[in-house]
Order: structure tokens, then sequence, then C-alpha cells
């Protein structure tokens, strides 16, 4: 008979590396099962003279094999340099085909299989479960017996693959060997994670490669590194950031694959597509989990979802008894938790039940200050049982998570934050109840957010300051989750997403359509609802088509069009928060107008049948639906009326608005537009912003494009996401209350929002000397007068001893200052306007203009 181990190691990975010295350690019977003819792949794999970061550095690093930050070739000669004086056995080209107990069948334990084809059939299949040992079969043939199994095997042999056309072309690889092998080339990195940040890094070190390399981020970029890559290290984020402001490489944001072809690739970007040479792809978009191998060993997953890793107890068993699971495939995947792992679970299989992890110090000091004497498992177990968003994470994930986040208890009447207040981070209820106030004039009407659900979800999506104030209705115990720490735990756990998404959503519909409905009352329609992208440009209605579902703007704008005369007449302009497509429903037939993307946009599909249901439930709710179907007849038939006779405006009209959406209009909130036949040129406008900001203007009349009589100066548009907000170090650009975009006084003066803002809105200049009164300059000359001093004046009257370092200079819609903007203020023509698109672009406008 074969000899039985006390525990076989699949996986030669840190942690499994890590696992198997423990086991030759502690002298016990083992074997190290690895595929290759090398240990550590993963690493081996790793791009050569790639820096290793030993993350996170509060962490103590538990194993029988040393580890710090160093390069790749370092930390694999000394791993096996160790590997061999510790006399682990090691079978290398050893790759594992199946796993089955070799006991008696376990009573009760049957594992089903959904197995879900293309066409959406779901077939399951049932898998025994038998007792241990097990017989661990190789492709080879051979066959191994173990009391115990450590499954070590990562998930980067199941790579995520592009699926957009041309995603299976020769040139589009998912590996990097060695950097230095390419030369001049136009090289695409696709995806912003560790290894993608560190693959651009290395392809654009040595210029003299020649090597014009680019990185594709899907997000935008966020006031912080760590926000703009989240599923980075930090130190990553900001090596690429400066390599990036270095001119070695370009950062695409917000930015996704249409399509790749020989030589070239196509881009999906918030402005449109754009095509763009390209001769090699690099693809870096994380993998997923071996699944149907995993899963035909008797081990379930906590979902359903691709991305899912197995259900594991606290000490790493899953649901196979004496079947382990550590490192990348238990959801942990830097290298000194999977060395701890390996170190921790010989430990426990060798019945050392007293052992710790090694985080738990660290963990103990995030619940010191809760009520209750609870472990640090009981706690995760709580957070993980109460909160919705945490219930399809596995013990591994929940310590890693907590890690970036915090436990917070508030006394009832506590003020979590205030309404306007900055903050991005989400909470989670794990105990008690919350109170939204929604009327800040009158703190006693409130809405009540309970146990297991979110708030601050918001601020969160959109980036903006909080918009209501939040008081604890009882004792209450919320975790925080930071920015970084939500959007990992969106790109990472799938059920996570799902749940924030559901929420945001029945949160928004309830808010968009009121008229009394409650979260029962809309149940079916945000169970079927879908959250879908829209590339600028993109149609989501047709005029002529079928249809009757409603769609919602969650994040971008809309333009509606329709067509007179054989050609596209532009009828109005929706922000997020509006909604179309009631009319097909409401009044049947097919739809009577295009609605297409003004740029990159997001958009809540409801099924039309669901939401008819909810129409006929709530005679209140109906009514609103057919005041603003009426509306949107009322501009249809104005059109029609006027298709003969009024053509010619029409068409003017739709060339003025379609210049506007393309000149940035599309993702602004506030606008200033001048009327260049009541300008007169006497730049009043100007003057007025340079004598209410400290002598700087934040205008130029005379910059920007014109169309017809309309002109767009170069001014803030407060864009509803601010690209000037990323990349801020010192956080110094925020939105006000009223959705202003404003620079405080804790600006830098780097220039980062100058080089990210798309309209060259922003300025870096220096604070010129306060200038002599008004009355001084008109009675006795002194001074420069009204507006900006010139420079000259500005030089001659500065004290030359005291440095003034330049700063950000942008419009901030002269928040504080009564009256409203002084540039429109001082007009005496009334050509300058202060507009919201909503409100400015809809062809209404022309039926008053007309009147």
């Amino acid at each position: 008979m074969s000899e039985i181990y006390r525990v076989a190691i699949i996986g030669s990975g840190p942690a499994g590396k890590s696992a198997a010295a423990r086991a030759a350690s502690l002298g016990m019977s083992h074997v190290l099962l690895e595929k290759t003819d090398h240990l550590s792949d993963t690493i081996y794999k790793y791009q050569k003279g790639k820096h290793v970061m030993a993350t996170p550095s509060q962490l103590v690093l538990r194993s029988d094999h040393e580890f710090e930050a160093g390069k790749r070739e370092a930390i694999l000669e000394k791993w096996n340099a160790r590997t061999k004086e510790l006399n682990v056995n090691v079978k290398f080209n050893a790759e594992v085909k199946a796993i089955k107990g070799t006991g008696p069948a376990i009573e009760g334990s049957v594992h089903v299989i959904e197995q879900r084809a293309r066409d959406g059939s779901v077939t399951k299949k049932e898998i025994q479960r038998y007792a241990p040992p097990y017989e661990i079969e190789l492709t080879n043939g051979e066959k191994i017996i173990a009391e115990n199994v450590v499954l070590a095997i990562g998930t980067q042999g199941n790579p995520n693959r592009m699926r957009c056309p041309g995603g299976d072309l020769p040139h589009v690889q998912y590996q990097l060997d060695d950097p230095t092998e390419y030369v001049d080339e136009h090289i695409v990195v696709i995806g912003a994670g560790d290894a993608g940040i560190e693959n651009a890094r290395g392809l654009a070190e040595d210029s003299a490669q020649g090597n014009v390399v680019t990185i594709v981020n899907r997000g935008p970029e966020a006031p912080s590194p760590k926000e703009t890559f989240p599923t980075a290290k930090e130190a990553n984020a900001l090596a690429l950031l400066a390599d990036r402001n270095a001119g070695k490489l370009q950062i695409r944001f917000e930015t996704d694959t249409a399509s790749i072809e020989p030589g070239w690739i196509t881009y999906s970007t918030r402005d449109g597509e754009e095509r763009v040479r390209c001769d090699r792809i690099i693809a870096r978009i994380g993998s997923a989990p071996p699944r149907a191998f995993i899963e035909e060993c008797g081990i379930a997953f906590t979902s359903a979802d691709r991305l899912a890793f197995p259900q594991l107890s606290p000490v790493f068993e899953s649901t196979a008894p004496s079947i382990f699971v550590i490192g990348a495939l238990a959801g942990y995947p830097l290298i000194k938790h999977c060395m701890n792992q390996g170190y921790d679970v010989i430990e426990f299989i060798n019945g050392n039940t007293e052992l710790k992890p090694a985080d738990e110090p660290i963990l103990e000091g995030k619940f010191k200050d809760l009520p209750g004497r609870k472990s640090v498992a009981e706690w995760l177990d709580l957070l993980r049982a109460n909160v919705t968003i945490l219930n399809g994470m596995n013990p591994l994930q929940m310590r890693e998570f907590m890690l970036d986040s915090d436990a917070k208890f508030y006394r009832r009447g506590d003020v979590i934050f205030e309404r306007a207040a900055p903050g991005s981070s989400l909470f989670a209820i794990a105990e008690g109840s919350v109170a939204v106030q929604i009327d800040p004039n009158d703190p006693s009407k409130t809405v009540p957010i309970g146990k297991g659900s979110i708030f601050g979800e918001v601020g969160l999506i959109s980036g903006r300051r909080r918009g209501a104030t939040v008081v604890a209705a009882e004792d209450t115990i919320c975790v925080e989750i930071s920015r970084n720490a939500a959007l990992k735990l969106q790109s990472q756990v799938p059920t996570a997403k799902k749940a924030i998404e559901r929420i945001s959503t029945e949160r928004l519909l309830l808010q968009m359509f009121g008229s009394g409905l409650k979260p029962e009352d809309i149940r079916e329609v945000v169970d079927t609802s879908k959250i879908r992208q829209v590339r600028p440009g993109e149609a989501i209605l047709k005029e002529g088509d079928e249809g009757n579902e409603i769609y919602v703007i969650r994040v971008g704008s809309m333009i509606v069009e329709k067509e007179i005369g054989g050609k596209p007449v532009f009828l109005s302009y929706l922000p997020a928060g509006s909604y179309v497509g009631e009319m097909a429903l409401i009044a049947g037939g097919r739809r009577t107008a295009t609605v297409k993307a003004a740029i990159k946009s997001e958009v809540i599909q409801i099924d039309g049948d669901a939401f008819k249901k909810v129409l006929e439930a709530n005679p209140e709710l109906l009514k609103r639906a057919k005041r603003d179907m009426a509306s949107r007849q009322d501009i249809n038939a104005f059109i029609e009326a006027k298709k003969d006779s009024f053509s010619g405006v029409v068409d003017m009209y739709s060339g003025v608005a379609n210049f506007l959406v393309e000149n940035g209009i599309g993702e602004a909130t506030d606008v200033l537009l001048i009327d260049e036949t009541l300008c007169v040129g006497c730049d009043n406008c100007e003057k007025a912003c340079a004598d209410s900001h400290d002598g700087l203007s934040r205008l130029d009349r005379e910059a920007g494009r014109t169309y017809a009589h309309l002109h767009v100066p170069t001014s803030c548009r407060h864009c509803e996401h601010p690209h000037c907000m990323a990349d801020c170090p010192p956080n110094a650009i925020n939105r006000g209350p009223d959705g202003e975009v404003y620079i405080n006084d804790t600006c830098i003066g780097c220039g980062n929002c100058q080089r990210n803002c798309p309209y060259g809105v922003i300025r870096m200049d220096k604070v010129p000397p306060k200038k002599p009164s008004l009355l001084s300059w008109l009675f006795f000359g002194f001074g420069p007068g009204p507006g900006e001093p010139s420079k000259k004046w500005s030089y001659a009257n500065s004290d030359h001893s005291v440095e003034k370092p330049k700063k950000a200079i942008k419009c901030d819609m002269c928040a504080g200052i009564e009256g409203g903007p002084s540039c429109v203020r001082a007009c005496p023509t009334g050509a300058a306007i202060r507009v919201a698109p909503d409100e400015f672009l809809t062809v209404a406008r022309l039926e008053q203009e007309e009147a």
C-alpha cells in the first residue's frame, strides 16, 4: 500500500511553500506537489528584475521562510535554498487531476454544482462527499494518499480573458516575462492593478528601448492614488503617477477596450471611440479561481458568481472535511498574508487550537471600543452575518477587509456625519439603526435605515459632499469603509457590488419618484433592473423602435433628438437624475425620439411591465408621469407644427446645442455663456471677477469657442464628475452645497488640477499685492483701477523679500458672495448668463422666445 502522508500541499507559491516548510520543521509526514519544474511559479513568472513588496508593513511575518522586500531573483534564491535546507519533500512536474475521499460516504453531505449554459439554462450535478484520507490523482496516472489536503494553487493559471472583438489575436498576451525583450513598440497594458502597473513601468523604464507605453484604467482619476488604483499597492500607484508626470508613459482613465485589430486598438472613452496605433497588448485584468476543479473536490463557493471564493472556516477548512484552502485561492493575494496562512494551517492541522492569526493584534485594536466582550472571530462573524454587503465574504477576506476599515460605536443621538460635510466613505450598520434628516430646516423629519443596510453611498459613487445629516437613532455599531476599501470590496466580492448597486438603485428610484413610495412597492422594479454603461454617442432609445423600458440616468447626461426632414433636431438635454421612456409605456406605440449619451454615462434600465404595475398601484405617481409625458409631447407637437416655416431656426438651435455639448456642457452643472449679439467688449465681467477674488480673474472672456452668436468663455463648468479633483495631493478641491467646485487654502500649487482639466479653465498664479481702494483710484489716481492689475504693477508693488507660491485659481461661482456670480451682475447688457444645461438646452426655449 502507498504511503499515507499526514498532509499533501498542492502548489508551491508563497502559501504552499510556507506550509511545507512548517510541516518539515515539525517533522510532519508531508509532500509538496508542484506542477512545474521549479518552486513558486507565480513569482518565477514575474518580470525579470521586478521589485517584490512586503506589504502590509504593519503585519508580522510568521513563517519558517524569510521574506522582505527585494528583487524577484534574490527572493527566489533564498526560498529555494531554505526549502532544500529544511529537507522539504517536493515532487515536481506533479499536476493534480482529481481529489476524492477514500473513506465512507459522509451522510447528508452532498455538494450541488450548478452549471449555467450560454442560453441561460441550468443543469445540476450532485457530488457526494467522502471522508478522508484523500486520493490525489496526478495527470501522469500516479496516485498519492493524504489525511489532509492543503490547496494553495492560486488563481494565476486562470486569467480573465479579453472579451472584445479581436481579443483572441496573437499580439494579445497575458504574461510579461522580460520587459527588455521589447523594443520600439507601441504597447498597451490593460488593467491597473499591481501586475499591470509593474509591467507598464518595466516596459517604460529604459527610454533607449523606444517603447511607447500606455496603461488603461477603467476608473476615473480620484483625489488620491489609493482611490485611483484601489486594487494596487499605494507604493505602486505613486510610482506609476510619478512615471506619468516624468513623461515615461501615458495613463488613460475611464477607458475600456472597444475592439482590437492587427496594429491598432480602439478605445471607448468618456468622449467617444478613439483608434490608436498598438503593436502589442498585455492584459493584466485579474484571474478567477479554477472553479470546476475545486467544486469537483466537493468544495462550495460563497456565491454562484465566477469571481467568488470558496467557503472557509476560520482555520481555512473548506466544506470538504480536511481539505484546506489558503493563499490567493482563499481571497488573500498578498505574499505576507499567504506565508502566514501556510504556517498557520499546518499548526491547525497539527492540533494547535490556541494559535491566533498574525493580524489578531491589529484587529483587536479595531474592535476594542465596541460594547460587549467578543473575540475578533466573533466580531467578524457578527459583521459578516448582519451586514448585507459582507454576506458573500469568507472569514479570511473579512480579516483583510477590516484592516482597511473601522468599527465604530455611536450612542443614541450621536451625529455620524452632517449635511454638506466632505466624505466619500461608506457606512454599514451591524447593530442598531440610524435616522437620515431629510429636511435641513426641520431635524424631526427623518427616514430610518436599519440593521444590515448601508448609507453614505452617494459620496462613494459621486464624490459629492454628504447630502443629509445622519444621526444614530439608537445605540448603533457601524463599519466605516474607506472609499479605497469599498472600491476594492466591489472589485473582489461580486455579491457586495450587487448589494451596493441594488441599495443605491432603490434609494435613487424612491428619491426620484417619491409619491409616498416604499421599498416594498418597487421591489420587483429593483429586482429586475439592470445597470448599463453607455458610451458617448450610444443611443439607449431610437426613434421608431418598439419597447417599453424606462431608463434612469445614474451618471453622466443624455441628449434627446427627433428627426425632422431627414435631419436630427436637438430637443433637450437630460442630466443625471432624469428619466426617459415613459411615453411608450403609458401611451403605447413606438419611441418618439432618440436618446443618446452626451458623455460616458451609466443608466438604470427598468423593466416596463414591472414599472407599469407600480404606476397602476400609485395614482399620484401615474399623474406625475403623465405630466412629464405631456410636456415632452408638447415639445414634439411644437417641432412638428414648425417644421416647415421654422426649420431654419430649428437647424440653428440644433447646431448651437450640439456645439455646446461638444464643448463640455454635457458634463457641466453650471456654465457661463455670452451672447455675442449683446456683448460690447467692456470686460466688466473679468474686472468684477478679479475684484471679487483677491485681484485674480477666474475667467477669460475672449478665450474659448464661438458658434453663431453664442460664446463659451474660459470659465469653470463645475463638472458633475470634476477632472480637476483627480490627483490633488492635499485634497484641496471640493464641491460646495450648491454644486460649486472650489479650491481651498490648502492648495500646494502642484499644478495637477491644471493638467487634468480638459477645458483649460484653471491657471496657476500668485495673489497680487493689495490694491488701493476704488475711491482712491477714482479721485486720486492711486492704483491700477478695477480688475486684475498688470504684471508690471504687481511686480513693482510686491515685497520681494517674501516668496509667494503660485496656487491654482478657478471659478468658485462666487460662493458666499451675496447676489450670486459677479460676472453676471457686472454685465451692463445682460450678455453674460450662468445656466444649468438642463434648463438651457431644450427646444422649448424656442417657443418661449417666439412668444
